[in-house]
């Protein structure tokens, strides 16, 4: 790994120390700007932007990750620039004859999110990689398939796929089956999915069943469509190159250009109609229809229009909800009681990141009233509370934006 840090252009380690800062990473000299005050005494971490920083000072910190972990994340990373990097290498030798479709192919891997969303734990044994073929007839497919997953929470506090459908760009299916989890699971969400435990009574496909189809599907150059696909991708253990994001490729009108549209409101704009009406279960055949809509509308109408930002629909029980994120793994859920007060049930949230050191859960209330007043009663002084729970100050910020823009808010530091 040390070769290919010391190799590797400038804005690939920039990419790669920030996202780093973003997954809380540290290495032998501590985190990012640990790092700085004690590698450059001068200056320290008050010029901390990796951008400012020479490729030199970038390679160096990059090289204080030991763990295995730590390493196979960085690689994958550097694996999604060598994806750019083909894409873009083809792109310029051929850009008057890009097809669109090869181009919302390029948008999605160009899209800042791309390094942070698509790297993923590939490396285990059972996950599936498709290689990005570098021949000139595989990276002029035009072939396209969506795909939609439906994933249930299962006791080990992972999730697990039950259900998996994939439409060509006629809209029609070429593969919709139930999988059977092969784990216990805790919670079916079947106010989401629509998914029982009698629904999967007798069924016997296998991850692995559905990774041996979709391989064929994928053969040859095969474009893999899907709205924030990188989760399907993980519910399957599919490491795919060749990937429309259609939450990337759709821009907002004077918005922030990390905030991804949902699905319903792309469909209501876009198409003229909504995926699901409020309140009912995904239908996972219903989504991938219409993210391969999606793709063809925006072949069809042009890759300038944007979308209007809107205000996203919440429901009134997810406003009840307080999301508690970064918990030192080592912290049980149950402690959690001790610093949110009120009646409230905690639901530790899926790690997907395996061998994680951090997790999130939720905090349900009854009612956003009782969610508000469990946030103002939060008692102690928060510098001193940060000393012993030093987390929740990371996730106390988080709060005040759902509880004042009534949002299910994703950040992360």
């Amino acid at each position: 790994m040390d070769e290919k840090i010391a190799t590797a252009e400038k804005d690939v380690l920039v990419e790669m120390v920030k996202l780093s800062q973003k997954r809380g990473m540290t290495g032998t000299k501590g985190g990012w700007k640990d790092f700085l005050n004690s590698y450059d005494r001068k200056l320290g971490s008050s010029l901390s932007d990796p951008a400012r920083r020479s490729a030199d000072v970038l390679a160096a910190f990059l090289k204080t990750f030991t763990k295995e972990d730590d390493l196979k994340f960085l690689a994958k990373v550097m694996q999604c620039h060598s994806n750019r990097k083909v894409v873009e290498q083809f792109t310029n030798k051929s850009r008057d004859d890009e097809s669109p479709e090869q181009r919302l192919v390029r948008l999605t891997l160009e899209h800042p999110l791309y390094p942070l969303d698509y790297s993923f734990p590939s490396h285990e044994e059972d996950w599936l990689v498709t290689k990005l073929s570098k021949k000139s007839k595989a990276m002029r497919s035009n072939e396209m398939v969506a795909v939609d997953c439906e994933m249930v929470l299962c006791e080990d506090g992972a999730e697990a796929l039950v259900r998996v459908c994939v439409v060509d760009r006629n809209l029609q299916v070429k593969l919709d089956e139930l999988v059977n989890p092969n784990k216990v699971v805790v919670d079916y969400r079947t106010e989401i999915t629509g998914i029982t435990a009698k629904d999967l009574e007798g069924i016997t496909c296998s991850l692995a069943d559905i990774q041996k189809s979709m391989k064929k599907l994928l053969s040859h150059g095969t474009i893999l469509v899907g709205h924030s696909l990188n989760n399907d991708l993980q519910a399957l253990k599919l490491d795919h190159a060749r990937v429309i994001d259609t939450s990337f490729i759709f821009k907002f009108l004077d918005g922030p250009l990390f905030r991804r549209p949902s699905l319903n409101n792309l469909c209501k704009f876009i198409l003229g109609y909504e995926v699901r009406k409020k309140g009912a279960p995904h239908n996972c055949l219903d989504d991938a229809c219409a993210a391969m809509k999606l793709v063809l509308a925006k072949i069809e109408r042009g890759f300038d229009d944007a979308i209007p930002l809107v205000q996203e629909d919440v429901p009134e029980i997810e406003m009840a909800k307080l999301l508690l994120h970064r918990i030192p793994i080592k912290v049980p859920s149950e402690e959690l009681h001790r610093i949110i007060l009120g009646d409230c049930a905690i639901e530790r949230q899926p790690n997907k990141k395996a061998g994680g050191e951090k997790y999130s859960a939720l905090a349900m209330f009854k009612s956003p009233e009782e969610a508000h007043a469990a946030f103002e009663n939060l008692e102690g002084n928060l510098e001193k509370a940060c000393t012993r729970y030093f987390f929740f100050y990371f996730f106390l910020l988080l709060l005040v934006g759902i509880l004042l823009f009534s949002l299910p808010l994703v950040f992360s530091f």
